[in-house]
């Protein structure tokens, strides 16, 4: 009984770890819809980050504040811009049709003439839907400051 009980115990773990193995393509697709993410908000384009962004997107800020869709892409539309954003220390966790993206993001963003650099560490939450442009929504998205970047040029006085 043992013996069977263990043969049960080794199968399910090593289906699980074949399951929890990202799909290449998925994990590309997933990183391409940040990517166009980013583009899309530096260039303040709206109907794309319409469809990045869930209906039911949750958008948390690192000073607490929490945005619906229609609050994170009025915000996008000015009079605020944004300069750059660069991800790093990425990592992809794809469970079926839900990814976990964890990550360092730099991000420079402000009024003219105040811009500011923002080194986050950010989890980015994606739901596997049509809608989105390389087949991902973003759905959530929690951000921790997490201090000053050497590599963010800093604004000149």
């Amino acid at each position: 009984m043992k013996t069977l009980l263990l043969v049960l115990v080794c199968a399910f773990v090593s289906g699980i770890s074949v399951w929890a193995a990202n799909d290449p393509a998925e994990e590309k697709a997933v990183m391409a819809t940040l990517e166009a993410m980013a583009k899309a908000t530096l260039a303040k384009d709206v109907p794309t980050l319409s469809r990045i962004y869930g209906e039911d997107v949750t958008y948390a800020h690192s000073s607490a504040l929490t945005e619906t869709k229609a609050q994170v892409l009025k915000n996008v539309q000015g009079p605020g811009q944004a300069e750059f954003m660069r991800f790093s220390e990425t990592t992809i966790r794809i469970y079926g049709t839900v990814a976990l993206v964890k990550g360092v993001t730099d991000f420079r963003n402000g009024q003219p003439g105040k811009m500011l650099d923002n080194h986050l560490n950010i989890l980015w939450v994606l739901v596997k839907r049509a809608e989105g442009p390389h087949g991902w929504q973003i759905v959530a998205r929690q951000t921790t400051r997490i201090g000053p970047s050497a590599g963010t040029p800093v604004p000149p006085k």
